[in-house]
């Protein structure tokens, strides 16, 4: 199971999954599954336990109920508890489990709510992303020097240009580019034409076209009716190896 999005806090909207917090980072993470899959399974059915052991995951865990009941009656009596010398804090989780959405739902449902995340998740990477090369482009507290004073600096080449793009100062990186509709495929082998291409992405939801750029070779543009065909897509294809060497091919989204 996917865990809820740790990034987007907590929600006081009741579900069956309970976010927790403040756990001990040091202990391994089978052991801190066990010990919290015991204190649980006291306040009802516990389906699903997800903890992670990345960076970004660390010292926190998703506990899936059977029903709102039990999380409600985990949430009120281990507040605050214990677990090895650190008090843990609880929430209710601010998305559903997949666990959840399968077991009220059906695999559809389940598909389209594993896209949505995928869709919010790479939503916020293209914003960081954005929001770290603003940052890299103005460091911190750096003023501008004294017009009186400032050395005269060599002239470089393009000087005095400015760009027609106002967002140019901060460029997103290909791979952090929110989710849009339309794939830009790389590194395609030179004999794959548009049925070759149409065969590999026309299996996914809403597919509409390829489209070759006439002249240049190893590229191609994938539409779709929606995003959500182009997420399945690009999440299915990415990195996959095509012609004789096996090369893989390079899929993100559309600049727009």
């Amino acid at each position: 199971m996917a865990s809820p999005d740790v990034q987007s806090g907590v929600s006081q909207h009741p579900n069956s999954t309970v976010y927790v917090r403040n756990l001990e980072e040091r202990i391994k993470i089978d052991d801190l599954k066990e010990a919290l899959t015991e204190i649980f399974s006291e306040y009802g059915t516990v389906i699903d336990l997800v903890a992670k052991k990345n960076l970004k995951a660390k010292g926190q865990a998703f506990v899936v109920f059977e029903d709102v009941e039990a999380a409600e009656r985990a949430i009120r009596e281990v507040q605050g508890f214990e677990l090895f010398d650190k008090p843990m804090l609880l929430n209710y989780a601010k998305t559903k489990s997949d666990a959840t959405v399968q077991r009220e739902g059906n695999e559809e449902d389940l598909e389209l709510h594993k896209r949505r995340r995928l869709a919010e998740k790479e939503r916020k990477q293209a914003h960081q992303a954005a929001e770290d090369q603003k940052k890299l482009k103005r460091p911190a507290g750096a003023t501008a020097p004294d017009a009186a004073t400032a050395r005269p600096i060599k002239a470089t080449r393009g000087a005095g240009l400015k760009s027609s793009n106002p967002g140019a100062g901060a460029v997103v990186p290909e791979e952090y580019l929110p989710p849009n509709k339309i794939l830009f495929v790389q590194n395609l082998p030179e004999d794959y034409d548009v049925d070759g291409l149409t065969a590999i992405f026309g299996r996914f939801e809403g597919f509409r076209e390829v489209r070759l750029v006439p002249g240049r070779k190893g590229i191609a543009f994938v539409e779709y009716e929606a995003e959500a065909g182009a997420i399945s897509a690009k999440e299915s294809t990415a990195g996959m190896g095509l012609g004789p060497e096996s090369k893989p091919i390079k899929v993100v989204y559309q600049r727009q």
